[in-house]
């Protein structure tokens, strides 16, 4: 077909309009090879998979820390007999929840009488900042913390949130924070697992494995549990006696057809993170060990951490295992304080003195020492160290001398890495009620942890469903008041 003496191509354009078009799309494609050699579009995280999906990657901008130990006190630990006294409440002890009902912040359904504390606070540190009489290591310690008074969170109940402290969201099926840390820095340590998880020896969270899980993201980026003693993770080893080069023998095979299958269903990242775990349990099979081998460490060193005590040895454990996990290059170490179910956590509905002081005995020379011992080989400085439970408790009463769950108003403290120590952010009411000033939301702690390393939570994204995901989905910011 002919039209003015031009040939028509397929498409209906002529020869002419198809080379003028193609033409912009070659200028096209070299500018975007251009910019991309220059790093431009290094600023923004994607889905696309790599290669190796836990090789190092460089961060949006200079960061503070290379790694976070992330400390949680599961159940709910009371703000205002550990971090944010109230000498009002304690004056008002008995008696009824003052009518608030004008202000819907305050509004709550049975409220019952205000439960005072009986904790003893005391200035701390030089900042002065005080600290109560349940944590006598750790006010030691106080210079190092930027305490942050005015947290709140959206749920009432311990599974969502869990979630919502883990993960940003109250429903499952979303990665955690050291998923999205993984995601998108990588880790330093190839023979190792960039985020691991140290559960309570008495059990993990009511929610479970979705509270360190990948969610839509390639499963490589998945948290991995490991154990403070013995072999680190279940079934490492082979059930049979093999060499290490009839072992490799197996994995050359065995990756070989995973190849092949995956080939044939492109997109299934579950089959790639399996390669890949395949290859990293071989390589943890000679260095996780000794990552793990607390014994090695110096007398001083356990008693540093109170392993030669009963009632602190265990959490003192998975303390030191976290000092010795980012020392080695893994990014993100989670410890959990409190497993299973009610008492065993810090769930304090019937006695908030009698389980505070059963969890804080057990917790605070432990961290202590590893705010110490991180300082003392020059860790801190780059390791990030977050406290936190996944809401606080109420100002009343609950079966008399309990404390209900409260996310209106609870407290969570930073260390190290790029912090501003010595301080008190934002504050609750008089009563310990609600957050008042300089409110911050679980998604607000979010992204002040990705800034300090080095990551803009706003452009650390992942394409699902139709849309760029966020671990502060739409909403967040950095409390720059936490930063040194």
């Amino acid at each position: 077909m002919l039209r003015n003496n031009h040939k028509l191509t397929p498409c209906g354009r002529t020869r002419r309009e198809f080379l003028w078009e193609a033409g912009g799309g070659f200028a096209g494609t070299a500018l975007a090879g251009m910019l991309a050699a220059d790093g431009f579009f290094a600023s923004r995280a994607c889905g696309a998979e790599t290669i190796n999906p836990l090789a190092a990657k460089a961060p949006h901008s200079t960061p503070r820390a290379k790694s976070v130990i992330f400390l949680f006190m599961y159940g709910g630990p009371s703000q205002v007999d550990l971090w944010d006294p109230k000498p009002e409440l304690t004056k008002r002890n008995g008696e009824p929840m003052p009518n608030l009902d004008a202000d819907p912040l305050f509004k709550v359904r049975n409220p019952g009488k205000l439960l005072g504390s009986t904790r003893t606070f005391r200035p701390a540190g030089e900042c002065g900042l005080p600290v109560s009489d349940l944590y006598p290591h750790l006010s030691g310690c106080v210079d190092e913390m930027s305490v942050i008074r005015s947290m709140y969170a959206d749920s009432f109940a311990h599974g969502s949130g869990l979630l919502q402290m883990n993960t940003g969201f109250l429903r499952q099926g979303h990665p955690s924070c050291g998923s999205w840390i993984n995601y998108g820095l990588g880790t330093a340590n190839q023979n190792l697992p960039g985020y691991v998880v140290l559960l309570d020896h008495r059990g993990g969270p009511i929610t479970g494995p979705p509270n360190w899980s990948s969610g839509y993201m390639p499963a490589s980026y998945q948290g991995t549990q490991f154990r403070t003693s013995g072999t680190p993770i279940a079934d490492l080893r082979s059930a049979i006696d093999l060499s290490g080069a009839r072992q490799r023998e197996q994995l050359d095979l065995l990756k070989t057809l995973n190849v092949r299958h995956r080939e044939q269903r492109p997109g299934e990242s579950e089959l790639q993170a399996r390669i890949d775990s395949y290859e990293l349990a071989f390589r943890m099979q000679q260095h996780a060990p000794e990552a793990v081998d607390v014994g090695s460490e110096s007398a001083a060193t356990h008693e540093l951490y109170g392993l030669d005590d009963k009632q602190t040895e265990k959490f003192g454990r998975r303390c030191l295992l976290a000092r010795r996990l980012v020392e080695r290059g893994v990014r993100f170490v989670q410890v959990y304080s409190g497993g299973g179910h009610s008492e065993q956590t810090w769930d304090a509905h019937s006695d908030v003195n009698k389980n505070h002081e059963r969890h804080c005995r057990n917790t605070d020379k432990p961290i202590a020492g590893l705010l110490k011992d991180l300082k003392s080989r020059g860790l801190l400085d780059e390791t990030l160290v977050v406290w936190t439970g996944e809401f606080g408790r109420t100002p009343t009463a609950q079966n008399g001398k309990g404390r209900d769950h409260s996310p209106r108003g609870f407290s969570a403290w930073l260390a190290g890495g790029g912090v501003k120590g010595g301080q008190a952010i934002g504050a609750t009411d008089d009563l310990g009620f609600a957050a008042v000033e300089n409110k911050v939301h679980v998604h607000d702690l979010h992204a002040t942890i990705l800034h300090l390393l080095g990551i803009d939570h706003e452009l650390l994204t992942y394409f699902h469903g139709g849309r760029d995901m966020r671990l502060t989905d739409v909403e967040g910011r950095v409390v720059q008041e936490v930063l040194g």
